[in-house]
């Protein structure tokens, strides 16, 4: 019987639609996978960040479906809103930083590293060590939308306009079968009805997606599996669509489950009966 091979994600960066991350994991864990090693971009630094520390993916699906819930815009208050991202975006910090704050990355339960750029000369930067924290919102730092970070002493912002999707981190950190996550968006509609200028700020953020996904195309060759999560219908600041977004990340997983254990020789999970049963009905039999 050959032995499993170790899995490593690649998760990409998308504004909201990185949320479909967290439907991949959850497929995964529930398939019987184990994830040995973690790197993400952007939101794939947020989402792998908190899974790599924590383990704990029910919490990570608990908080952003609350967020949702409680402190996202709903499309039709877009054009009225003065926040950014969130009603309340301290109360949103606090809750995703919980279970991490003063964590080295060193430390996690599984190797992590986020990916960030060198706002001074556009170098690739990969953190690996300090502040789990800092290493998340550094590499999540947008322009125009948020500040830039400094960490040992570099201003480094938005890692998707160097590694979109780090699916060579990953292989160099030991990964025998990577699974890249890419939730990138084509260029943008310039009829959309948000292209005005209460609308700027996302439309240009919407832009830079476009263009971390013609940087990615290059990237994510050395991937052993590609998942494309179809979350083109959705804008980078749709966190009130939480539970739809995490859904279709959890259906383009389990279109896959087959190729990657037939890849990877991961055993299917030993289950009870009942619950082997629940799973064949429901098209869940992974």
């Amino acid at each position: 019987m050959n032995k499993p091979k170790t899995i490593g994600l690649a998760l990409g960066g998308g504004g909201a639609k990185g949320l479909a991350h967290i439907g991949v994991i959850k497929t995964l864990l529930k398939a019987g996978f184990k994830i040995d090693y973690l790197a993400g971009t952007s939101m794939g630094s947020l989402v792998g960040g908190l899974y790599a520390a924590t383990e704990d993916i029910d919490f990570i699906e608990r908080a952003f479906l609350e967020i949702a819930e409680k402190y996202s815009f709903h499309r039709k208050h877009l054009r009225r809103k003065k926040s950014l991202l969130f009603t309340d975006e301290e109360a949103v910090e606090k809750m995703l930083a919980e279970k991490i704050d003063g964590l080295d990355i060193k430390n996690t339960k599984i190797p992590f590293k986020a990916i960030a750029t060198d706002v001074k000369n556009g170098d690739e930067v990969v953190i690996s060590k300090g502040s789990l924290v800092k290493a998340v919102k550094a590499s999540s730092a947008l322009p125009i939308a948020f500040s830039p970070v400094e960490i040992d002493g570099k201003l480094l912002m938005d890692g998707g306009f160097v590694n979109p999707v780090p699916v060579d981190i990953v292989k160099g950190m030991g990964a025998e079968y990577i699974i890249g996550v890419d939730v990138s968006s084509k260029w943008p509609d310039i009829e959309d009805e948000r292209f005005s200028l209460s609308g700027i700020k996302s439309t240009i953020v919407d832009a830079f997606s476009a263009l971390e996904y013609q940087v990615a195309k290059e990237r994510i060759k050395e991937a052993s599996l590609m998942l494309h999560p179809p979350v083109l219908n959705y804008h980078w600041d749709d966190f009130s669509a939480a539970k739809e977004i995490i859904a279709v990340g959890v259906n383009e997983t389990a279109n896959n489950i087959r190729e990657i254990r037939g890849a990877t020789h991961h055993p299917k999970p030993v289950k009870k009966p009942l619950q082997s049963f629940i799973d064949f009905i429901s098209g869940n039999d992974y």
